[in-house]
């Protein structure tokens, strides 16, 4: 089985993300487009405030031309880039309004929340008008369940904006976003090659190869943050090809580090309200906590890196 098309759009993604690189971070920086921190969060993230930040926006528009480019020859690859686009506008506008209107609260989170979830039906009902079919792999039991319809679209929508929202969470350390997010896109690019989808091997080696070329810039110390633009970027693209795919709760597993994140922060919110006060970690997501606790920033990267990996070996042989 040829490869090429993975090949290509991975080095694509690469080389156009690393170019384009260059030539935005620079204007961001001009524009003062810069990160804004936390003063209750870690002290030696003071030093990253004015880091330049929405370069999510790098890793869009090279997702989308070269999106485009694969569907001439495979069409089915655009339903996973509009998604991913969708994402990317919505987490544009939230982080306009904060770095560039000024305005820390940004997009209101009912609006905000709205936006994907009309993103996230729009893409659903889409699948069903096709007929793309509501078939469901059961990992562990290694065998499909078909779904009612108004099931498997509320099931999805569900899948959807919990995983984006949990990479969303992760994104709050040096490279650890796009780190977590590369893994699960190569994990992807395999499984779709083994089922024999050349649209969603194509796309997930594309953004693989996006956010390995952001790493450059992202990695510690970061010259530049993807902010929400990238990281709800990124989460519509890894929760659409594994509905593509007919595998969404794999995400479960392969995508366990971004779940535990939010698990974490729902037992701090939990836990503070039931104490009248008191906190379950140092601080959340639970990065914060184990930086705090004295784990080094790249430790805690490489760490979680390494962690996503192994679960994606143990999510290949659940399939």
């Amino acid at each position: 089985m040829t490869m090429e098309i993975e090949v290509k759009a991975l080095l694509a993604g690469f080389i156009g993300t690393v170019i384009l690189g260059f030539i935005i971070i620079p204007i961001l920086r001009k524009l003062k487009i810069g990160q804004v921190v936390r003063d209750d969060g870690p002290k030696s993230h003071l030093k990253k405030s004015g880091t330049p930040t929405m370069g999510g926006i790098i890793m869009l528009i090279v997702i989308l031309a070269v999106s485009c480019i694969i569907a001439t020859k495979y069409p089915g690859v655009l339903p996973v880039a509009l998604v991913t686009l969708g994402y990317g506008f919505i987490g544009f506008i939230d982080d306009f309004i904060k770095l560039v209107l000024k305005n820390p609260k940004g997009l209101k989170p009912s609006l905000k929340m709205l936006g994907l979830i009309i993103v996230a039906v729009a893409f659903m009902v889409y699948l069903v008008h096709i007929n793309y079919g509501t078939e469901t792999y059961i990992p562990i039991l290694k065998d499909y369940i078909v779904l009612p319809e108004w099931l498997y679209i509320v099931g999805s929508v569900f899948v959807i904006l919990a995983c984006t929202n949990s990479l969303n969470l992760t994104d709050g350390l040096d490279g650890l976003a796009a780190s977590v997010t590369t893994v699960i896109m190569i994990f992807f690019t395999c499984i779709a090659i083994i089922f024999g989808s050349k649209e969603m091997s194509g796309f997930s080696a594309l953004v693989a190869g996006c956010t390995l070329g952001f790493l450059l810039f992202n990695g510690y110390p970061a010259k530049v943050f993807m902010g929400d633009t990238g990281s709800l970027a990124l989460g519509g693209a890894f929760c659409s090809v594994a509905i593509m795919l007919k595998m969404p709760l794999i995400l479960v597993v392969v995508a366990g580090i971004c779940v535990i994140e939010a698990i974490s922060v729902i037992l701090q919110v939990a836990y503070f309200k039931i104490t009248g006060g008191k906190r379950l970690f140092k601080m959340a997501p639970i990065h914060h906590h184990l930086e705090l606790s004295g784990m080094k920033e790249m430790d805690i990267v490489t760490t979680f890196t390494y962690i996503t990996a192994g679960l994606a070996i143990a999510s290949y042989f659940m399939l």
